[in-house]
C-alpha cells in the first residue's frame, strides 16, 4: 500500500450538518477490519462492523487516531485491524453516539455520513490498546446494550 503523505493531503475540511462551526485540519480516519486499497469507497448500506450487524445507515469517521484505533479493534471479525485515512465525498455530521446526545460537545471529533468515504491512505504504524482494555470496552458496550442503550441511528 502506498505510504500516506500528510503534507500532500492535509487541508481544512468543514463538516456540514449539525455543527457547521467545526473545522478539521487533521486527517480523517476510519477504523475497520476490512482489507481495502487506496481509491476504494466505504459506503453505507452494508452490514455494520458492530453490534447485531444490521445494515448500516451511515459510515463513521474521526479526526482522532484514538477513536479510529477503537474502531479497528472493536470491529467484528478475526482479521487485522486497519486504519484508513479517508476523504468525505459529501456532508458529514457529528456522530450522535459520541456527541451532545450522549456526551457534551464532540470530544472524540467523531462524525458520520451517508455519502461515501474515499480511502486516500492507510496508517500502518498505529499502536492498539491492551487486550484487557479492549475486553473491558467490549464488556461495557455489551452492558450498555443490555440496558437498552444501543447505537443511535
Amino acid at each position: 500500500m502506498d505510504k500516506f503523505n500528510l503534507k500532500e493531503h492535509q487541508k481544512t475540511f468543514t463538516p456540514v450538518g449539525i455543527r457547521k462551526d467545526v473545522k478539521e485540519t487533521d486527517p480523517l480516519y476510519h477504523g475497520t477490519k476490512a482489507s481495502l486499497k487506496i481509491g476504494d469507497l466505504l459506503q453505507a448500506g452494508h452490514k455494520s462492523n458492530f453490534g447485531e450487524r444490521e445494515r448500516a445507515s451511515y459510515i463513521y469517521l474521526s479526526a482522532t487516531m484514538d477513536a479510529a484505533v477503537w474502531g479497528a479493534e472493536l470491529a467484528v471479525g478475526d482479521g487485522k485491524g486497519r486504519i484508513y485515512i479517508v476523504e468525505p465525498t459529501g456532508a458529514i455530521d457529528d456522530d450522535p453516539n459520541l456527541t451532545d446526545m450522549r456526551f457534551a460537545g464532540n470530544p472524540t471529533r467523531s462524525y458520520r455520513t451517508k455519502a461515501p468515504l474515499r480511502i486516500i491512505g492507510e496508517v500502518s504504524d498505529w499502536e492498539g490498546h491492551s487486550p484487557e482494555a479492549v475486553q473491558n470496552m467490549r464488556d461495557r458496550i455489551a452492558e450498555l446494550s443490555r440496558q437498552g442503550y444501543g447505537a443511535i441511528d
